[in-house]
């Protein structure tokens, strides 16, 4: 499975945690970890933390690797996302995929994986009296897999299938379109899904590649979830996981990430389309990222919340107008510098209008009275809520925790409602300014296909 941001509303909103107290087994500086949930680093690298909740009588497996599109060049774009699929394969205990899939019928197990910019992860749900053997079948996966030629042979065109689902999508063209735009030569570090070519021609000897770069514990989380005890969990976890050897050096620092080219002027593309039903326009920044700009990652999400709300200024001036029918504006979190995107569904007679009353509304956006001081507290306080929530079902609580580990830190979210608290008006307007008003940005329109349908820039676009 692939998780394709396609969906523009998409943000991964980082979760409410509350300290309390640790688990501590090392002298190390550990991480603070949320209610709950206890924390153990191995000698050979490998993060362990253990989710106790004794509600429900399953237990669900994750490991996560900082792997993804992020480590990817063009010639092997998409390749982390085939590496997914080979894992559900073989590997040296099970020699086939009938033995792996004969394992997971005796063990009662559902399973999946996802591939996202800066994370894999594969992660297995079962009956919590399985859970020693579904470490145990884990540790088998990630450890000893075996890219058989025959079995990529067959997975191969399966992979490049679904990419081909995602190009069917009315708006993936537009997407990706800005993305060329706003990535550059970078472009490849972003694209999740790949390339038709690389995919189609990957080999066995590239999964060993990705393999010996960066399957290695100490670039790896191991959660367990579920109706477990920490105090037994761990000893098996050491047990099962202590021989696997560290790489001995940091892939980060090993194989470096090139830093994204700030985007030097601003573009727009108009897109006729022969799927699309309905005309969408999407504005899209680079954004601050995870490593140097955290404070503006909190604001982002409170910035953000405010005019999404059907009674902010920018949805009235909008939407009530009759220019636009839906408005989402976004930021998505990256370590790698993450974008911001504002999309809207205008009206089909009124584009360009819309397109002006858009641009007017970012020149207000830093106004002391765009906003006022209530919708920033209630912002606060309904995100707050909301991450609680997020946190109920167990499974998803676990994908949150391995996605803020790997393009954050475990402290970023434990300390989530603290440093929300902290966001300002001033925050919000110093936010706006370095990122958004006067910066440049990719601007896309796509249109239904008419005979008629004029398609140059000038006519949408002009002011």
């Amino acid at each position: 499975m692939i998780f394709f941001l396609f969906n523009l509303m998409h943000k991964k909103q980082p979760l409410l945690f509350i300290f309390t107290c640790l688990f501590f087994v090392t002298a190390f500086a550990q991480p603070k970890v949320p209610e709950h949930v206890f924390y153990q680093k191995l000698e050979n690298g490998l993060e362990v933390m253990v989710l106790e909740d004794h509600t429900i009588p399953f237990s669900t497996i994750e490991i996560a690797c900082k792997n993804g599109s992020f480590t990817e060049d063009s010639e092997y774009n998409g390749l982390s996302h085939l590496y997914e699929h080979m894992f559900f394969k073989s590997n040296k205990d099970y020699r086939s995929q009938e033995d792996f899939m004969n394992a997971v019928d005796k063990l009662d197990m559902n399973f999946n994986g996802e591939t996202v910019e800066e994370n894999v992860t594969y992660y297995f749900t079962l009956p919590k009296e399985n859970t020693e053997k579904g470490l145990e079948f884990m540790n088998s996966a990630i450890r000893y897999p075996r890219f058989k030629k025959e079995d990529m042979q067959k997975e191969n065109p399966i992979v490049d299938a679904e990419f081909q689902r995602h190009e069917s999508n009315p708006y993936f063209v537009l997407i990706d379109t800005i993305n060329h735009l706003l990535w550059g030569k970078n472009y490849s570090r972003k694209n999740v899904i790949g390339n038709h070519e690389v995919i189609l021609s990957a080999t066995p000897e590239k999964m060993e590649i990705i393999k010996n770069k960066f399957y290695y514990p100490n670039n790896c989380l191991l959660i367990i979830a579920g109706d477990v005890d920490h105090s037994e969990i761990f000893p098996e976890a050491e047990h099962i996981f202590g021989s696997w050897a560290s790489s001995g050096f940091d892939p980060a620092k090993e194989y470096p990430v090139p830093e994204i080219e700030p985007l030097k002027k601003s573009s727009e593309v108009v897109i006729a389309s022969d799927l699309a039903q309905s005309p969408l326009l999407v504005l899209r920044w680079q954004g601050p990222d995870m490593r140097n700009d955290i404070k503006a990652t909190y604001t982002a999400d409170v910035f953000s919340y405010i005019l999404n709300q059907r009674m902010s200024k920018l949805t009235q001036a909008l939407q009530e107008t009759g220019l636009a029918n839906d408005i989402q504006i976004n930021y998505y979190s990256q370590k790698y510098v993450g974008p911001i995107t504002f999309s809207v569904s205008p009206n089909p007679s009124k584009i360009k209008e819309c397109y002006q009353a858009m641009l007017k509304e970012i020149e207000q956006w830093d106004d002391d009275n765009y906003i006022t001081d209530q919708q920033i507290e209630r912002a606060k306080k309904i995100l707050y809520i909301t991450q609680v929530e997020d946190r109920e079902e167990v499974e998803q609580y676990v994908h949150l925790l391995s996605f803020w580990w790997a393009c954050a830190t475990t402290d970023y979210y434990t300390f989530y409602r603290e440093n929300l608290d902290k966001v300002s008006r001033q925050d919000i307007k110093d936010y706006v300014r370095k990122y958004i008003k006067g910066k440049p940005f990719c601007a896309g329109l796509i249109v239904p296909r008419d005979a008629n349908q004029q398609t140059d820039t000038n006519f949408y676009f002009s002011k």
